[in-house]
């Protein structure tokens, strides 16, 4: 059937922003995807003004008042070192309303979100201040960092003692008192002696100790556990550096990282002065997303991402941490989704029994008519090695898991592809699937 032409003249003058949302709002630079866009949308349409400005993630005024989330991401994001690469450089640059902002950025970890994508998914679950979310494999911690600086409460849980560390040291830096961190810096001599020869500074897993050299000239700063914590990591991510790298000392990479700690620190309460009171809580924990030690149907939305353990070992990324920690890497193997068998088909079939019974956790510890949304990526590519068949016959993990949960009850509701760009040889697409408990 043919389909007369339409003959009206278009006027250019009007763009598809126009038409998509109302005149007062104006969007967040950079944002140039069309899941973001569709993000956006729903943003728009589910909250207020008032809310938008607190907020929401994809629009940077609402009339003439800027949104916090402006605000936050504005001006350099993480004071990068002078001899970072020309392409750290540009991602950061390209990505300043995305990604890096707040504590986000602290600490390089695989696997990262994007936390502008995660505040805009909290947004459109329909969570808000009093609300639960949970994510039940918090990795690096972005929806707790979110989620606390939205005004609502969180719970983390993740099988690896150090991202349980590494999620609340990076949540206190929304409110670590920064004067006592120049006052550090100021010490930094003794503050090194004390991280690389103290053998109290790494010897619990909290990497708490009252036993600080009686030559540093506050001691008192260490009785406030947040303050060591960032202490901590900031000296962590100095020693990874170092590790990786030889074009500076662990020392000079320490104070270099330090001052970039607290930059970040200042910035982001810069921003938050005056509403630290309208922080939410948040609980990293240690634990097993399979098995969580949560109550029925408790939760108010779930955000996560499934490890890819079968094609990525991270245990050994984060071998030097955990051995740091005293923490026995072979027992947490056996407890590792993905890791827990040895022939790669093995694993990918222990990986897919694993993922069942997190989903049904989900399930158990959702509220009915919440929303439980997983950030996939389709890994077509590595399975179809694994399974001996070609990419185009590969079942994509986000289908598998959708139909996983929709035989326990939660209804999908939604289906957003993102495009990943920069590792087409790796993941094609990465999957928004959203479902709601009926």
């Amino acid at each position: 059937m043919c389909y007369p032409r339409r003959t009206e003249i278009i006027n250019f003058q009007n763009n598809i922003f126009d038409k998509l949302f109302p005149a007062h709002l104006a969007l967040i630079p950079q944002l140039n995807e069309v899941y973001e866009l569709e993000l956006a949308f729903y943003e728009n349409l589910i909250l207020s003004d008032e809310e938008l400005i607190k907020n929401g993630a994809y629009f940077a005024k609402v009339g003439d008042i800027p949104t916090r989330h402006f605000l936050m991401c504005q001006g350099e994001p993480l004071k990068l070192a002078k001899h970072s690469s020309s392409r750290l450089k540009s991602f950061f640059e390209t990505n300043q309303f995305k990604t890096g902002y707040a504590t986000n950025g602290l600490f390089p970890y695989r696997g990262k979100f994007h936390p502008q994508m995660i505040k805009g998914l909290i947004n459109i679950m329909g969570c808000k201040s009093g609300n639960t979310v949970l994510d039940p494999m918090m990795g690096s911690g972005t929806v707790l960092i979110e989620a606390t600086l939205m005004g609502i409460n969180s719970l983390g849980v993740d099988i690896s003692p150090f991202c349980e560390f590494m999620v609340r040291a990076k949540l206190s830096g929304l409110t670590v008192n920064t004067a006592d961190l120049r006052k550090a810096l100021k010490n930094f001599d003794v503050l090194y002696q004390y991280f690389t020869e103290s053998p109290l500074a790494f010897k619990k897993t909290d990497f708490y100790c009252d036993d600080f050299p009686k030559e540093f000239e506050i001691p008192e700063i260490f009785e406030d556990k947040q303050f060591h914590d960032y202490l901590a990591l900031s000296f962590l991510d100095a020693k990874g550096y170092s590790e990786r790298s030889k074009r500076k000392s662990l020392k000079e990479q320490f104070k270099a990282i330090l001052e970039r700690y607290l930059f970040v620190a200042e910035k982001i309460q810069s921003v938050l002065s005056g509403h630290e009171n309208e922080l939410g809580k948040a609980h990293p924990m240690q634990g097993d997303a399979r098995q969580l030690d949560i109550p029925n149907e408790s939760i108010d939305g779930i955000i996560f991402s499934p490890p890819y353990s079968f094609a990525i070992d991270y245990l050994k990324n984060d071998a030097s941490h955990l051995n740091i920690l005293g923490a026995n890497i072979e027992t947490l193997k056996k407890k590792m989704i993905g890791l827990r068998h040895k022939k790669p088909k093995e694993k990918y079939e222990g990986y897919l029994i694993d993922m069942h019974n997190v989903i049904n956790e989900c399930h158990r510890v959702l509220k009915k008519g919440k929303i439980c949304s997983i950030i996939v990526g389709t890994n077509n590519n590595q399975l179809s090695k694994i399974l001996n068949i070609g990419p185009d016959e590969v079942k994509g993990l986000n289908v598998q898991l959708r139909e996983m949960g929709e035989t326990i009850g939660l209804k999908p509701i939604k289906s957003i592809e993102r495009k990943i760009t920069g590792i087409a040889n790796t993941m094609r697409s990465e999957f928004i699937e959203m479902m709601q408990k009926v």
